[in-house]
């Protein structure tokens, strides 16, 4: 059973760190499943069809080091590394590959609970010179969530990652189409993004939003939209059939943002790249802002 935070207006259901979602790639603590706002939902899943949806996306899923998890390169084949959030990973090869299912030896998560409020504590073990404690705290305010991270470094070395939020977002279930549109706080160059798969040429890019000739059948994806620019980091999906946005605020500038999406869903992500010395703390805030 999820976790409900609920308002007059707004749900967040959230499972906890153990339930349904065991895969090895997205953050285990405070996994937001399902967001609804005035009785319309605003979120999607990464897979329609499959046969253990456990394993994939949905909601307001986040992970850490999507491109190498931490302590991975130092590691050796056989032996154990972080992925924060979950726990520690068997390696299996010389190359990390954030898809790939490793086994896993879970971490140690504490919970609060309050009404409008959830606190989730993850602590690891001291594995190859690290080892961190991450505090999650999902909470309602208004027509808003937020998530304020805490990750201290409690290990001998430097923590050096990023984090993002994969916003699996489909307002009131419709396919992605010309019903929607994605605002950037930043001007749009096509020739500055690492790269484009946009097979059906069915997603549109303007000046500083992003719009669809068409419902796309196959998958699109663009890699760093502001060009390596730092920005702030923020979004808005407006859905102009039910006149719903959604909105993400980082407490942090930017300098990468992905756009992932396929016919049933569309996943603007705000990376925050940071490093954390032994004993120091990063703090950072992502708040959504429903209207």
């Amino acid at each position: 059973m999820p976790h409900i935070l609920k308002n007059k207006n707004l749900e967040v259901h959230i499972d906890l760190p153990t339930e349904n979602y065991n895969f090895s790639r997205f953050d285990w603590t405070g996994k937001i499943v399902k967001l609804i706002f005035n009785n319309i939902p605003l979120s999607g899943t990464e897979i329609t069809n499959c046969d253990n949806e456990h394993q994939y996306g949905k909601g307001f899923y986040n992970e850490f080091g999507i491109d190498t998890a931490l302590g991975f390169a130092e590691t050796k084949v056989g032996d154990w590394f972080h992925k924060i959030g979950i726990g520690l990973l068997k390696k299996e090869g010389a190359e990390y590959l954030f898809n790939k299912n490793y086994k896993i030896k879970p971490a140690d998560f504490n919970i609060e609970t309050d009404l409008d409020k959830i606190l989730i504590i993850c602590k690891s073990d001291f594995v190859n010179g690290y080892s961190y404690i991450l505090t999650k705290e999902i909470k309602l305010q208004g027509n808003s969530f937020i998530i304020n991270y805490n990750l201290k470094n409690t290990g001998d070395n430097v923590i050096i990652t990023d984090e993002y939020v994969h916003n699996f977002t489909a307002i009131n279930n419709d396919l992605i189409g010309s019903n929607y549109v994605l605002k950037f706080p930043f001007k749009l160059q096509p020739k500055l993004f690492n790269e484009t798969v946009n097979p059906e040429n069915k997603v549109e890019i303007k000046q500083n939003e992003i719009t669809f000739n068409d419902i796309p059948n196959d998958q699109f994806f663009f890699s760093n939209l502001s060009g390596h620019r730092a920005t702030q980091a923020k979004w808005e999906l407006t859905n102009l059939n039910c006149n719903i946005s959604i909105c993400e605020t980082g407490s942090f500038e930017t300098k990468k943002v992905n756009l992932w999406g396929w016919k049933h869903v569309i996943s603007p992500e705000l990376f925050f790249q940071f490093s954390v010395e032994p004993g120091q703390s990063q703090e950072w805030t992502r708040t959504y802002h429903l209207s």
